[in-house]
């Protein structure tokens, strides 16, 4: 047996795990995982089902559908709808509800556009929301939070307080794990891998929740739009939503707080941004601590 002493550091063994996803063939896994878990062969579907919900003690109790084999395909499963009252959404005025079931990575104010992502590593707005002056300026000093959703997690993505949608952009990108580990030792990560910016205008004032892709991630969907990726694209994609009025009428979309926003076929992370003085992060609110859909986590600065 080996003494504590003989144990490899934890940097070290960050690094084991993190650097061949250097080599892998992201976009490849990550098709394949899209095939697979759209596919409806019982045999297939059923037992890779049951191994998932054993491996990461998924929670079934929780489910419209409780019973893990009924859904047509696992990614139907995956992205499974909960029981209402499992997930009640704060209703003070003031209040920001989580918009996922996660792991808070962090949470606080951005200095000036750098934002924490792990010990040793930051990034900027200028990478993250892919050079858009517009919003770069909203968000500058304000405050953010990076909320990471692991495989046993619920993964649908709802709305944080009441906003219309005003532009949603597709940033291209890497796929590497969001994993833990992978955030501790992948610089920028954030703002290298595939991403779906959404931003909202809200009494909050302007409002983006960043869908961040990741290997294995077999896609990225909004109610508005439906699928966005697959396919990865090789160059910025933007919607407006308000850009004419006649656009505007045949594009309008408006969200009530706890409303369904998208999803990820697969896990990923989402980042809250906003505009600086509008909110206070609860106190609970911090690294590793964990958070479901509804909760309070953030109030209004009045």
């Amino acid at each position: 047996m080996n003494s504590p002493n003989n144990k490899l550091p934890n940097s070290l063994v960050d690094k084991i795990k993190v650097w061949p996803q250097y080599l892998l063939p992201h976009y490849l896994l990550t098709d394949l995982m899209f095939f697979l878990t759209r596919s409806k062969l019982r045999v297939w579907k059923n037992n890779f089902t049951r191994w998932f919900v054993h491996q990461y003690q998924v929670d079934m109790s929780l489910a419209v559908e409780e019973d893990p084999t009924a859904y047509e395909t696992f990614n139907d499963f995956f992205t499974r709808p909960l029981k209402p009252e499992v997930r009640p959404v704060c209703t003070e005025a003031d209040c920001v509800a989580s918009p996922v079931d996660g792991t808070v990575s962090q949470a606080g104010t951005i200095n000036s556009e750098s934002l924490f992502q792990a010990k040793g590593h930051d990034f900027s707005l200028t990478q993250l929301l892919a050079s858009q002056s517009e919003w770069i300026d909203k968000f500058r000093n304000g405050n953010y939070a990076t909320i990471y959703l692991s495989p046993k997690d619920y993964h649908r993505i709802h709305m944080p307080i009441d906003g219309e949608l005003k532009q949603m952009t597709y940033v291209p990108g890497k796929l590497f794990s969001v994993s833990p580990a992978t955030t501790r030792e992948i610089p920028g990560l954030f703002a290298r891998n595939e991403r779906v910016l959404c931003f909202f205008d809200t009494e909050f004032g302007p409002l983006a929740v960043v869908l961040v892709g990741a290997m294995i991630v077999g896609g990225i969907e909004t109610v508005w739009h439906g699928s966005i990726t697959p396919p990865h694209q090789k160059h910025l994609g933007h919607w407006h939503y308000d850009a004419t009025s006649s656009e505007k009428k045949s594009q309008h979309v408006v969200l009530n707080k706890g409303d369904e926003l998208g999803r990820f076929n697969m896990g990923s992370t989402v980042i809250l941004l906003f505009e600086k003085n509008k909110i206070n992060w609860e106190a609970a609110i911090t690294a590793n601590e964990t958070t479901v859909v509804g909760q309070k986590i953030a109030s209004r600065i009045v």
